[in-house]
């Protein structure tokens, strides 16, 4: 079947088949305008008994039995190898925010491909949600309200530059690198303002920070796709 984008106007739930918090994500789908699944995420979303609207991949981790109980058009299937399930289905998804369950945890080899994806994907504004950690691409500025002493930590996927305030470590002057100096284990002492010169850098906050980085989020500008 041809792939086609999927639109939403509303934030988008997007399941993949690693390590998911139930309950989470149960709540998070039953809010959702659109759920999405990255193949064998689509057997987690039928297990908790609801009905992806898309499911993207190659299909290589998805039964034919469970296949079967699809309804006619939401398997978009994708035969290229050259790419993850989770970037066949993040680049054909269309809305101001994705959050994707099911890519953080479990593997690690895994983990380090969806951020990469978040990475060069850095226009499609996409939070990797897990048992212990929530990611992103840190967009060009952001602004989050978070208790004292929340654990923060930045890790560049390329070389990076930004400025920040109310950081225990201050990042300002500091050239970022996978290879060089990262920023993890920082610590947060008053209202947090990060600035980026690129899309390089992923930021992990705990789980019980995701409110406030949706807060933070919503008033941040947007990173434009890349070349």
């Amino acid at each position: 079947m041809k792939s086609t984008i999927v639109h939403s106007s509303g934030p988008v739930v997007l399941v993949g088949g690693g390590d998911c918090q139930e309950n989470l994500l149960k709540s998070a789908l039953e809010r959702a305008d659109c759920i999405v699944a990255a193949d064998g995420g689509a057997e987690i979303v039928l297990c908790l008994g609801m009905i992806p609207h898309a499911v993207f991949g190659d299909m290589d981790s998805l039964a034919p039995n469970l296949q079967a109980q699809l309804p006619g058009g939401v398997l978009r299937r994708i035969a290229e190898q050259d790419s993850t399930d989770f970037d066949k289905a993040l680049r054909h998804i269309e809305s101001p925010l994705v959050l994707a369950h099911g890519f953080l945890g479990k593997r690690l080899d895994h983990t380090l491909a969806a951020l990469t994806v978040l990475a060069r994907r850095a226009d499609r504004l996409c939070v990797l949600i897990g048992r212990d950690d929530i990611a992103v691409i840190c967009p060009p500025q952001l602004h989050l309200d978070l208790p004292k002493g929340t654990r923060l930590s930045l890790f560049p996927m390329g070389p990076v530059r930004g400025q920040s305030l109310g950081l225990r470590w201050p990042i300002d002057g500091i050239d970022f690198a996978p290879s060089g100096t990262v920023g993890t284990s920082n610590e947060v002492t008053d209202a947090v303002s990060l600035t980026m010169e690129a899309p390089e850098m992923v930021l992990i906050l705990p789980q019980s920070g995701l409110d406030a980085l949706l807060s933070g989020l919503d008033q941040a500008p947007r990173w434009p796709a890349r070349a």
